[in-house]
């Protein structure tokens, strides 16, 4: 039987310790992964490939990083949070150190693509959220779901400015060296978010434990959690979009490289207050309305900054404003999961929702590069993505956020 939060916590791993490594952890995996957008430029510069080339490697890194969540999630509902972070943070950091020395579109397709997206589904700060989701007292496990996806979003303010100064100062590659080995620094701290082993054999007197299979049946047919992952594609699809493709889009319009920087800098800054307060507003309001709101608001945003002149100050606050509505989506997302079928298998179903997010990643960063190149603007991408975040907005609904019922007495199988 799974072990209460409660009892799972060692007396020297208190919420406050868990939730201080959890933040680190996501901070020195969020962060390079966040400002690899800066390394489109000169990348692409130095080996002379068009944008498509290094869209469709952090395409394909999206959609691996999606797809191979759930099973990462699987493991770690069964095995522990442990092994998988360790596992994925070795294979994250081979690919950024691979990725230093790629001479091909197809060595960028394996290190930026392959590695770097199998390593985060492993190693993501969705990984830390699940652990949160095993580990945390009940009523600390919102508010740590919405400040652990801050950290990540804090890593993302740190290392877009240091990329850029390192860039500058050593090159791409170096950098890229360096950030290989600050994500190793993930081995040690994975440590103290050791879960306990999931066991799916009941005991005497006991309700049987729900297995993977079961869950993954309930879930499916369940008309709630599908709009849920429906929703989420939207914000994956905005959100690596932007991500890639701003730094270059400033640099269209005759920008320095510095805003492209800051504004991604920006958008971590208040992505990590936007995501603690989601987390907070999450435990005391509806989550599909919250949910609702962030897409909606998305979408008002991103017309008025395709509609306005492209600034300096503009872009800064684009990236400020947006920023706040980033990543906030998380906490509420999570935390409904939590409501409809609680912890057992949190991070499998979180994963399936995330594939769903990182599904819309993929289309956002390879469609932004391909119609780029194809008509030399972003446009199209940029109106897609509104008429994205309405229909987000008005998915989410609909969603009832109450407990599943369940027979008292079900057959659990292996």
């Amino acid at each position: 039987m799974p072990v209460p939060a409660s009892t799972a916590i060692r007396s020297w791993r208190t919420p406050a310790v868990l939730l201080v490594t959890g933040c680190l952890i996501a901070v020195l995996t969020y962060g390079p992964r966040s400002s690899l957008g800066l390394f489109l430029t000169p990348l692409s510069t130095t080996n002379g490939w068009g944008r498509d080339v290094f869209a469709t490697a952090l395409a394909i890194q999206v959609l691996l990083w999606g797809a191979g969540q759930p099973f990462a999630g699987a493991i770690a509902d069964r095995f522990g949070v442990t092994r998988v972070l360790g596992v994925g943070v070795i294979l994250y950091a081979i690919g950024l150190a691979m990725m230093a020395h790629t001479s091909s579109p197809s060595m960028l397709y394996l290190t930026a693509g392959l590695f770097l997206g199998l390593g985060l589904s492993g190693c993501s700060f969705s990984m830390v959220i699940a652990a949160f989701g095993k580990l945390m007292p009940e009523r600390w496990r919102t508010l740590s779901f919405g400040i652990g996806t801050a950290a990540g979003s804090f890593g993302q303010f740190l290392f877009s400015p240091l990329a850029v100064a390192l860039i500058g100062t050593t090159g791409w590659q170096n950098t890229l060296m360096i950030f290989a080995g600050v994500v190793l620094l993930v081995v040690p701290l994975s440590m103290v978010l050791a879960t306990p082993r999931a066991d799916s054999v009941s005991v005497a007197g006991a309700v049987p434990a729900q297995t993977l299979k079961q869950a993954l049946k309930e879930a499916l047919s369940h008309r709630s959690y599908l709009l849920l992952v429906l929703g989420y594609f939207t914000c994956g699809f905005q959100l690596q979009f932007i991500t890639i493709h701003m730094p270059s889009y400033l640099l269209d319009r005759g920008l320095p490289a510095e805003v492209g920087g800051w504004t991604i800098a920006a958008i971590g800054l208040f992505n990590a207050i936007g995501s603690a307060f989601s987390g907070w507003l999450a435990g005391r309001v509806p989550k599909r309305f919250i949910l609702s709101a962030i897409y909606a608001s998305r979408a008002l945003v991103i017309f008025i900054f395709i509609s306005t002149p492209v600034t300096p100050f503009s872009a800064i606050v684009f990236g400020a404003v947006m920023g706040f509505l980033w990543l906030s989506t998380v906490a509420p997302t999570n935390g409904i999961i939590v409501v409809m079928f609680g912890t057992r298998w949190l991070a499998t179903l979180a994963g399936f929702t995330f594939f769903s997010h990182q599904f819309g990643g993929f289309l956002g960063v390879l469609l932004g590069g391909i119609v780029f190149e194809r008509t030399g603007s972003y446009d199209a991408i940029w109106w897609l993505s509104i008429a994205f975040g309405l229909l987000s907005a008005l998915i989410n609904l609909p969603i009832v956020e109450k407990p599943v019922p369940r027979p008292q007495a079900a057959t659990a199988t292996a």
